[in-house]
């Protein structure tokens, strides 16, 4: 049976396509590889939210390609978002390529593979995966993603989302409820909920406040330790979601909400409403509901026609919000966004000076935050190993999201914590004794289920060895 290597780019939402598609091979017999190199079949799976995200897919397909010209590869599958924008070019241009699967298409990856798919007529995607489909998940083995919704209906001008992903559609609730079931007996201790619009889920099915119906179902799933959702739309924020996360010790106290901007001009021209007012009371109300809560928020500088007294009024927006955490992109210009057409487009420098200055507010306003943190005890979960160096391990507090967020790590464990209790996933209290600008650094003084009181000696950091199996997919240097 030939071998298949997978490379997935983009967000999370893409990876549990891509982790889908591994699934529906791997139960067909397909044995996956990490190696491009020994794969017969080369999949990778694109994104194309913006530009540099379009160049990353690009480039990507053409370096797998070289393996179909000069290595064992006999045949290369390009999948995703790309293939949704670019589905007749990619075709034409890189006569490599042996199939293009669109994002409503996942399912037919076996067809692909077998020489056995033709890309007909493309039509709106309505592909939606549920529980009963097979998956290889590719994130370490303690936490992973669900995808509990398709799709978005919202008209935001810079956005191609509606055109790569189609209509919003949500997945049943009880298909997600056993999944998160099965997950938590796999082991899984963390589970995130993604989706173009999560705060929308249910709306579609005639479910009123679905998202905290769906969380109240998670927050009984006893293994689990944190359930939290990603991508929530500021005006779908309604006081029983926050009540929800207030009242269930489960549900991360963790809200990530994209605003976009402050300016009330910008928004309205972005056809997001509301304005930097609006999202100030928002903010204050999530935080008097949910002690202790995190909010993460993202950006776009250079927006057509963003004037610089616009800008200032983000910059003061930020300081006067001192968020968690915080993504500032620059704006990417779409020929198929509505925001194409508008006039008064801002030059490359401008935009990337713009970038550079909120996000050096940020830094001071996280800087100063974590310093806060120094000297107090923390709850976190172990990651594991740090990539960075074999002297540290990695966690992450109920405040930070696995790979956007901020990091702990840890250098040095309590003596009395024995080395083999130190696994990916073990809940740990843990010590700041330093903060960087956007991390925390730390030493473990007690596993949180083993009772042990907090010790005063420190060992040298344990090794313990890793309980994952080798990641299937990778993303080629």
């Amino acid at each position: 049976m030939p071998k298949v290597g997978f490379v997935s780019l983009g967000c999370p939402k893409n990876l549990v396509d891509s982790e889908v598609m591994m699934g529906i091979l791997a139960r067909a017999g397909y044995e996956l590889t990490p190696r491009a190199d020994q794969a017969d079949v080369l999949v990778v799976n694109t994104c194309s939210f913006i530009e540099p995200a379009q160049q990353e897919s690009v480039e990507t397909i053409l370096e797998l390609a070289e393996y179909k010209r000069f290595g064992r590869a006999k045949k290369l599958i390009v999948a995703g978002c790309l293939v949704e924008r670019f589905r007749e070019e990619i075709q034409r241009q890189i006569p490599d390529v042996d199939a293009v699967l669109g994002t409503g298409e996942v399912e037919r990856i076996l067809q692909a593979v077998r020489g056995e798919f033709s890309t007909g007529p493309t039509e709106p995607p309505t592909f939606l995966y549920h529980e009963a489909m097979p998956r290889i998940r590719t994130t370490p083995r303690h936490y992973a993603y669900i995808k509990i919704a398709e799709g978005c209906d919202h008209p935001c001008s810079f956005c191609i989302i509606p055109r790569l992903r189609g209509r919003f559609r949500s997945r049943r609730l009880e298909s997600v409820v056993r999944e998160a079931e099965a997950l938590a007996r796999s082991g899984v201790r963390e589970i995130l909920l993604v989706g173009q619009d999560t705060t929308s889920y249910g709306e579609d099915l005639g479910l009123r406040e679905g998202l905290p119906i769906l969380l109240e179902r998670l927050a009984t799933i006893e293994p689990l330790l944190w359930v939290r959702f990603l991508y929530a739309y500021p005006n779908r924020i309604s006081q029983r979601l926050l009540d929800t996360l207030a009242a269930y010790p489960r549900l991360a106290r963790y809200l990530d909400v994209p605003l976009q901007h402050a300016s009330r001009r910008v928004l309205a021209q972005m056809k997001r409403g509301a304005s930097g007012e609006a999202f100030l009371r928002l903010l204050e109300r999530i935080r008097r509901t949910i002690p202790g809560v995190a909010v993460r928020s993202s950006f776009i500088v250079g927006f057509p026609g963003e004037t610089e007294a616009d800008f200032r009024t983000l910059l003061d927006f930020v300081r006067a919000a001192e968020f968690d955490w915080l993504g500032v992109f620059a704006y990417s210009d779409d020929e198929t966004s509505e925001s194409y057409a508008l006039a008064d487009k801002l030059d490359p420098e401008t935009i990337a000076r713009r970038r550079h200055e909120l996000m050096t507010v940020q830094k001071r306003l996280s800087a100063a935050r974590l310093r806060r943190l120094v000297g107090r005890r923390v709850r976190a979960l172990l990651d594991g190993p740090s990539g960075e160096s074999e002297f540290l391990w990695e966690a992450r507090t109920e405040q930070m999201a696995p790979e956007i967020d901020g990091k702990l790590y840890i250098t040095a464990f309590a003596e009395s914590i024995p080395v083999e209790q130190c696994q990916p996933g073990a809940r740990v209290e843990v010590e700041v004794v330093r903060a960087s600008d956007y991390d925390l650094i730390g030493r473990v003084v007690a596993l949180e289920a083993s009772g042990q009181p907090p010790a005063d000696g420190f060992g040298p950091l344990p090794t313990p060895a890793r309980a994952t199996a080798p990641n299937p997919l990778r993303v080629l240097p």
